[in-house]
């Protein structure tokens, strides 16, 4: 018998085109947690399809929350724009636009080392770490410290390394490149353009250094409209966000390398461009992936069966482990058939 349903959430299960999906066990599923039963959102849509929200008051599909690691994702997709257009390339040495990182003998750290936690920078960065606000002011102090003060652990590509190092690094590139801010670089390129409208790499405090690998905030309708563009090979609303081969690229294997300091949450998972994969095939092609935050949001896109499914949480205490939301992806997997062969 299924367990009743929380009086403090709105439930709304759709059961249109998409009726065999089975909301009930997903509801059931949701309830099993306490913590999280009474602080998420869950989102699943399909071809632009509701198929099942559940809110609560204080919890909404519009409420901005800090998404963690999710940050990487997006800042991942940013990059890819600027090598769509010509103006980056993966290969292209971080020394190429700071040059302080051929003194400091980092100069075959490449663009692709950074997306992928294969830098070799020596890091202390923790999951305890991960809500600490940064302590610089700005992207280029961070550049300046990373190249000056911090020593090569390994050689570029040889180790995956979890951290923040690569991502902020990409970030001050970028900004080297637009002549922009981080935020504004991401709000014109992807998050207005995905009407992404509640997201942002802003700080609350505006005090100190953006941080794309961990300081976006979002909200379950946004973190849909990315996966859905991705879903849809980088086509939006009828614009291309996105090439068809920028997408691919984000959605594939990438991290060859011994894999280190992974958090718990995605132990046993590889990694393509900011997003963790879930099933691959043969020739490493992502079809399905998700970039949970260690905050208890997991946002989760199917490829092969096109769709996407959005737990989004404030801060939980004790956040449920990696297989309590793969069992949510395992009871949609059972109502929507594959497409791909």
């Amino acid at each position: 018998m299924l367990n009743k349903i929380s009086p403090f959430f709105l439930l709304i299960c759709c059961c249109s085109a998409y009726g065999q999906v089975d909301t009930a066990s997903i509801s059931a599923k949701l309830q099993q947690n306490k913590e999280l039963s009474k602080n998420s959102v869950c989102l699943i849509y399909k071809n632009g399809k509701l198929l099942y929200k559940r809110e609560s008051p204080d919890l909404t599909a519009k409420t901005q929350e800090p998404v963690g690691a999710i940050s990487q994702w997006i800042t991942a997709a940013v990059a890819m724009t600027f090598v769509q257009e010509g103006k980056l390339s993966l290969d292209d040495k971080v020394s190429d636009y700071i040059p302080l990182y051929k003194k400091y003998s980092k100069s075959y750290i490449t663009i692709r080392h950074c997306l992928t936690h294969n830098t070799g920078i020596e890091s202390d960065f923790t999951v305890t770490k991960l809500f600490q606000k940064t302590k610089f002011n700005t992207l280029e102090e961070e550049a300046i410290t990373f190249a000056s003060k911090r020593e090569i652990k390994t050689n570029p590509g040889t180790e995956f390394f979890y951290s923040n190092v690569g991502y902020n690094l990409v970030g001050r590139i970028l900004e080297i490149i637009a002549k922009k801010g981080f935020d504004r670089i991401a709000q014109d390129r992807i998050l207005r353009p995905l009407g992404m409208r509640g997201s942002t790499f802003t700080n609350e405090d505006y005090n100190s250094a953006t941080d794309p690998s961990m300081g976006a905030r979002s909200t379950a309708n946004d973190l849909t409209n990315f996966m859905t563009m991705l879903i849809n090979k980088g086509m939006f609303n009828n614009k291309q966000v996105l090439t068809e081969s920028s997408v691919k690229t984000l959605l594939t294997l990438q991290a060859n390398a011994p894999l280190k300091n992974v958090p718990k949450a995605v132990e046993g998972l590889n990694y393509g461009f900011g997003t963790w994969i879930l099933e691959q095939d043969d020739k490493g092609n992502i079809h399905s992936a998700t970039t949970p935050s260690f905050t208890g949001t997991w946002p989760i896109v199917d490829i092969c069966r096109g769709y996407t499914l959005v737990v989004l949480t404030s801060h939980l205490k004790d956040m449920p482990p990696k297989e309590f939301y793969l069992g949510l992806k395992t009871i949609v997997d059972e109502g929507i058939p594959p497409s791909c062969q």
